[in-house]
């Protein structure tokens, strides 16, 4: 496969990736009886149960390539890039809404393009400062009024989800790099049995926390709320675990560290939209700026990555 294809697949696999990521950012909304710790347990349950079943009929082969050393991997991953990651987001969601915590996931692909542009061979920072700053402007005009204006009464309950914001940032930080750089250096395992194995993992944390989550929310909830719990748990799990875990891992291995970080814009995109259409509303000036601006960004990053072409004559 040529570069060039190489590199728009990548973006495809990661504007998808994005998509059904976005996804989760309603599922705290759509939860709101239940805590961020609750949500998260009923997406990895299900996430978990689905990749064991799937992962069944490879096992055979896929069980002489996994040793210690990959359990280990896929145990820390599991944690920071799952479990401990969505139940921060979730309850940032709740306490601080999706436009704050947008704004701050949205300084991720900073965070993880400044770490990809230590790798040998990769794009010098300089080149890839356009894009970054137009990241960091995107992400500011995503948040701007959240920060700026919250409401009377709740600036501790703001300043707690900025926290579990800032959390969520650093932990899923420290996966994308640390997963990306698995993913290159596997051999004969596909990013889809990665992401399985990823799921089985988080299964087993996550039916840790059940007790946890028992001992620490005791009020009683109604039939119909576990119902929709577990509805949106599945849900999520399908779309944003299963798939987009799948394509997100696909884009890993085509694309370097660098660019990874700014695909990661993408979620905060369609987080966006999905918050618009659930509050039925149409975006601010600001919010309009920003979608201009993570586009131009993500533009900006892909020529910052083609290669020069060389005069002949």
């Amino acid at each position: 496969m040529s570069a060039g294809k190489a590199t728009w697949l990548g973006v495809t696999f990661g504007m998808g990736a994005g998509a059904l990521w976005g996804l989760v950012f309603l599922a705290p909304e759509l939860s709101r009886p239940f805590s961020g710790l609750h949500i998260a347990i009923a997406r990895y349950l299900f996430y978990g149960l689905f990749s064991a079943c799937l992962l069944l009929p490879m096992w055979p082969r896929l069980k002489q390539l996994i040793g210690r050393r990959e359990w280990l991997a896929l145990a820390w991953l599991a944690f920071i890039g799952n479990v401990l990651y969505y139940v921060l987001l979730s309850t940032a969601v709740q306490l601080g809404g999706i436009a704050m915590t947008s704004l701050i996931i949205g300084f991720l692909p900073v965070v993880v393009t400044i770490v990809g542009s230590r790798a040998t061979g990769a794009v010098p920072l300089r080149r890839l400062l356009p894009s970054l700053l137009l990241s960091v402007a995107g992400a500011v005009c995503v948040g701007w009024q959240a920060l700026a204006m919250p409401k009377d009464g709740q600036f501790v309950t703001q300043l707690i989800g900025f926290g579990c914001g800032i959390g969520a940032l650093l932990t899923w930080s420290a996966y994308a790099v640390g997963n990306r750089r698995w993913l290159v250096g596997l051999e004969g395992v596909t990013a889809h049995q990665w992401n399985l194995l990823t799921g089985v993992m988080t299964l087993l944390q996550a039916l840790l926390l059940v007790p946890v989550a028992l001992l620490l929310y005791r009020q009683p909830h109604a039939l119909m709320d576990w119902v929709r719990l577990m509805g949106v748990g599945m849900g999520v799990a399908v779309f944003a675990s299963l798939i987009g875990n799948n394509l997100w891992n696909r884009m890993s291995r085509l694309l370097p560290l660098t660019m990874v970080g700014q695909m990661i814009l993408f979620e905060t995109l369609f987080a966006l939209i999905y918050g618009f259409l659930w509050d039925q509303r149409a975006p601010t000036v600001l919010e309009a700026m920003a979608f201009v601006l993570v586009i131009l960004s993500v533009v900006s990053c892909l020529a910052a990555h083609r290669e020069p072409r060389v005069a002949v004559g």
